[in-house]
C-alpha cells in the first residue's frame, strides 16, 4: 500500500529528494454508527484514527515532520506531549534512525502512551511542571537548532494531518455537513480546516473541549493554553460552528456509548466530539463525521476503572449459563 506521503505528494511540502519515513499511516476506517445515528436523528460516521500505526491521528503529521527533519539532516527531534505525540514521534524517529527526546508533564500521561514512547527507545524526561511549561522548553531547544521540534507548531505536522479531510471527502463522495472533534491544542482542528478548504468546501466544525482543561480525565486534551487557539477559533467562526465546554461526566458518557453501542473503543478524549454533538442543534438527516482521535488502549487504566470487574465462576456449564444471564 502506498504511504500517505505518496498518496498525497502533490498536496504536501515534499520533493523528489525527500526521504519518506512511513509506518503505513492513513487510510483509516470511516464507519457508519447506526445506533447513535438513530438517537441523534442524523447520519453519523466515525473517522477511526486509532487505526493509525501508533494508535492515534498524530501519525499523519509525524510522517511528514520526520521525513522533512531527515531531509534537513536532523539527528534529533524533540516534543512536549501528554502522550500521543510522544508515542508517534518516538516510533517515526526510530524508523528514521534519529534520536527522539520526549518531555512529559509529571503525572499527566496515560501509561499506554508512556509505554509506547519508552519501547520505541525515546529519551523520556518527566518535567516538573505543566504541558505548557514542557512545550516552552521544547520550543527553546528547537530554536537553538540542536533538535527539530515535532509538536504541531511544526507546520509539517499540520500539513500531514490535513490529509484526513481528503480521505473523508473521498469516502463520503463529498463534504460532511458537520465535523465534530476533540479540542486540546487546536492543531487538529486547524489541519482539518486547511484540508477541507483545499478540498473545496468546509463543514460546520463542532469542537468539544474539557471545561476543566488542567485536570480533565481526558488526558489527551489536558492542555491549559491551546497553541493553535487563534486558528481554531477562526475555523469555528468561519464555518458557523460551535465550541462546547464539556464536563468529564459528559465525555465519559460518550466514551461508553461509543464502546457499548457501536463497538468502537477509544481513549476518553476521543469521545469529546460526540459529547459536543449533544448540545448542537442538528437538522434531521444531517451528515456528521465524528473524529475518533485515539485507540482505547492508550489509556487502559480508565477503561479498567470504569468497566465492571469480571465475576468468578466454576468451570461448570450450568454455572456459566446462570452467571451469564
Amino acid at each position: 500500500m502506498a504511504s500517505l506521503i505518496q498518496r498525497y505528494r502533490e498536496r504536501l511540502p515534499v520533493g523528489t529528494d525527500t526521504p519518506i519515513v512511513s509506518l503505513g499511516e492513513g487510510s483509516t476506517p470511516l464507519l457508519h454508527a447506526p445506533r447513535i445515528s438513530r438517537r441523534l436523528g442524523v447520519e453519523l460516521y466515525l473517522k477511526c484514527e486509532g487505526a493509525n500505526p501508533t494508535g492515534s491521528f498524530k501519525d499523519r503529521g509525524m510522517t511528514v515532520a520526520i521525513s522533512k527533519a531527515l531531509e534537513g539532516g536532523a539527528e534529533a527531534v524533540i516534543c512536549a506531549s501528554t502522550g500521543n505525540t510522544a508515542a508517534s514521534a518516538a516510533a517515526y524517529a526510530a524508523r528514521a534512525g534519529v534520536t527522539a527526546v520526549v518531555l512529559q508533564p509529571a503525572g499527566a500521561v496515560a501509561s499506554g502512551k508512556l509505554a509506547q514512547a519508552r519501547a520505541f527507545g525515546a529519551r523520556v524526561l518527566e518535567v516538573r511542571g505543566s504541558f505548557d511549561e514542557a512545550l516552552s522548553a521544547a520550543r527553546e531547544l528547537g530554536a537553538r537548532g540542536t533538535h527539530v521540534l515535532v509538536n504541531s507548531l511544526n507546520p509539517d505536522r499540520i500539513e500531514g494531518q490535513k490529509t484526513a479531510a481528503f480521505e473523508i471527502a473521498e469516502e463520503l463522495g463529498g463534504i460532511p455537513d458537520v465535523l465534530a472533534l476533540p479540542y486540546g491544542g487546536g492543531g487538529n482542528l486547524t489541519a482539518y480546516a486547511r484540508g477541507f478548504d483545499e478540498a473545496g468546501a468546509t463543514p460546520r466544525f463542532v469542537a468539544g473541549e474539557a471545561a476543566e482543561r488542567s485536570s480533565t480525565v481526558a488526558s489527551a486534551i489536558r492542555i491549559a493554553a491551546p497553541a493553535h487557539a487563534a486558528t481554531a477559533a477562526d475555523a469555528i467562526r468561519v464555518s458557523g460552528g460551535k465550541l462546547v465546554p464539556l464536563t468529564d461526566e459528559a465525555i465519559l458518557e460518550a466514551w461508553q456509548e461509543l464502546a457499548r453501542q457501536e463497538g468502537v473503543f477509544c481513549e476518553p478524549a476521543s469521545a469529546a466530539g460526540l459529547a459536543a454533538l449533544g448540545s448542537t442543534g442538528l437538522e434531521p438527516g444531517t451528515t456528521v463525521v465524528c473524529v475518533i482521535t485515539g485507540h482505547g488502549l492508550k489509556d487502559p487504566e480508565t477503561a479498567a476503572r470504569l468497566s465492571p470487574a469480571p465475576d468468578s465462576v466454576d468451570p461448570d456449564p450450568a454455572a456459566i449459563e446462570a452467571a451469564s444471564r
